[in-house]
């Protein structure tokens, strides 16, 4: 199959303040892309975009359809068109089920999953038009669970049935989807976690495998979209884990919660 050209491509990144959100426009713009990047923490965006003098920066509350449409408006005045979506905004929980307030996973769900739909409903003219891509930051937790995350890892789930189904929608018009699905993440949004009351934690995290640095995981995604990649899991554990879940799922659960037990404790 032909490699994507993305020289040149006008791309947009959300969550683009956070450690991946950069990561990812210092690899797009490496690769001479036209860029905008939305975030709804202004201050930290700026910061962000400051290094890059024709990207365009725009603070948006993906969780509101309207704001979604305004900020893609924004991008089609700044660039014209856009070639590829980057759904990398995201927040995450660590808390058992039975303590967490449902407003929690009501929040992780809006902004994961929601955040996602509104950003590509509002693109998706653009993209058709120009044949172009969507990527989706996915996690592990996509297709299998993790202890003490469920609103984070139902967040996930539903974002690979969205666009494992809308990839087949698009596909006869020229559109591709890539969905990205790294292990643990460093520094990732683990530090501004909820606990199960809504304040943010200070539960350590505990994981399983070796973390995997921004940088690795944006050069994923790029490589993903260049090469027109359905599905890009990352790292051995990451492997593992949806052999196993597919295969000998019991298994698999019994060795994620032995290894995560401390999400639980209280």
């Amino acid at each position: 199959m032909t490699r994507r050209e993305l020289a040149g491509s006008s791309v947009v990144i959300t969550g683009a303040a956070g450690g991946l959100g950069r990561a990812l426009t210092a690899r797009f713009a490496v690769a001479g892309a036209r860029l905008s990047l939305i975030d709804i923490d202004r201050h930290r965006l700026d910061d962000a975009a400051a290094e890059y003098r024709d990207a365009a920066s725009i603070v948006c509350d993906i969780t509101d359809p309207a704001a979604c449409n305004d900020a893609i408006a924004t991008v089609i005045d700044a660039h014209g068109r856009i070639d590829v979506l980057i759904n990398n905004a995201g927040m995450t929980h660590r808390s058992a089920f039975i303590d967490t307030d449902p407003a929690v996973i009501r929040k992780v769900m809006e902004v994961n999953y929601l955040g996602a739909v509104n950003i590509t409903k509002a693109a998706l003219p653009s993209l058709i038009e120009g044949s172009g891509a969507i990527g989706v930051i996915s996690s592990v937790a996509g297709f299998a669970p993790v202890l003490g995350r469920t609103g984070y890892v139902g967040s996930k789930h539903a974002l690979h049935g969205l666009f494992d189904t809308l990839r087949a929608e698009l596909a006869p018009l020229g559109v591709d989807v890539a969905i990205v699905a790294p292990t643990f993440i460093s520094p990732g949004m683990q530090e501004r976690a909820l606990g199960g009351d809504g304040a943010i934690t200070d539960h350590p995290q505990s994981r399983v495998g070796k973390q995997v640095g921004p940088v690795t995981v944006a050069d994923k995604v790029y490589r993903g979209i260049e090469r027109r990649r359905r599905l890009v899991v990352l790292g051995g554990v990451g492997h593992l884990a949806r052999a196993m879940t597919a295969i000998i799922p019991g298994v698999y659960e019994r060795m994620m919660a032995r290894s995560l037990r401390s999400e639980l404790d209280r």
